[in-house]
């Protein structure tokens, strides 16, 4: 069983109305206090609990800790739903992670996703409780609200996403300026793990590779701030 602490990360998953609960409480500060109100209006169950017994099952809590079944996915969706579902001439804005492995960076990237309306993230692994759990920390909740769909195959998917008339760019620091790319259709953006980047058989299959022009120091930024700034330019660019 996974428990959810951070209080942006509670607080989503009860508004998102996924199945979860109950609301652990030992101890209630005006924040924990609005979340339990928040429960209550959304009828999930509470559970009164001394401070002890709850940093046992959630050492990090701050008061309160609310159970869920699986605190790392969000609208999950498989691929081949999502393509069926897109309209025909509708533009659509994925991510593929390959290998982002620190749960602090996929969290950030899934805050990024919510935050620049990316309609799917396609990754390969699923991950355990403890991360699942940083996850939806690190995101402040938007792992309850962003889709994402997990394969075994990434080539195999960015294949049916070509299918599906979407053009795929990877992330490279040595890649041409993603500003000079139209990317107002149907768009794929793959980000590589945070030190090897992308492998090279999902490298051979992009269409082309972008990059972020810089004058750092430093070699290359952050994968979650890398996206950010990425999706930032797809949406700058639709909004025109």
């Amino acid at each position: 069983m996974t428990y959810l602490t951070g209080f942006h990360a509670i607080e989503e998953r009860i508004k998102s109305g996924k199945l979860c609960g109950p609301l652990l409480v030992a101890k209630a500060g005006p924040r924990a206090k609005e979340i339990i109100t928040l429960a209550v209006n959304k009828k999930i169950r509470l559970e009164r609990t001394g401070t002890f017994d709850l940093d046992g099952l959630a050492p990090d809590n701050r008061g309160i800790a609310l159970q869920v079944e699986d605190a790392g996915s969000g609208a999950d969706i498989s691929l081949e739903d999502f393509i069926s579902g897109l309209e025909e001439d509708r533009g659509a804005l994925v991510l593929i992670l390959d290998e982002i492995t620190d749960p602090h960076n996929y969290g950030a990237i899934l805050r990024c996703c919510d935050q620049f309306a990316v309609d799917l993230v396609i990754s390969r692994n699923r991950r355990s409780a403890k991360q699942a759990s940083v996850v939806s920390q690190t995101s402040a909740g938007a792992v309850s609200w962003v889709a994402q769909s997990e394969t075994p195959n990434l080539v195999r998917a960015m294949e049916d996403l070509k299918k599906a008339g979407f053009w795929i760019y990877g992330a490279d620091m040595e890649g041409e300026p993603v500003y000079s790319k139209d990317l107002s259709g149907r768009t794929a953006l793959v980000l590589g793990g945070e030190g090897a980047g992308i492998s090279r058989l999902l490298r051979e299959r992009c269409d082309s590779m972008v990059g972020i022009p810089s004058s750092g120091r430093i070699d290359s930024l952050n994968v979650s701030v890398a996206a950010g700034i990425l999706l930032y330019e797809v949406r700058r660019q639709r909004a025109q």
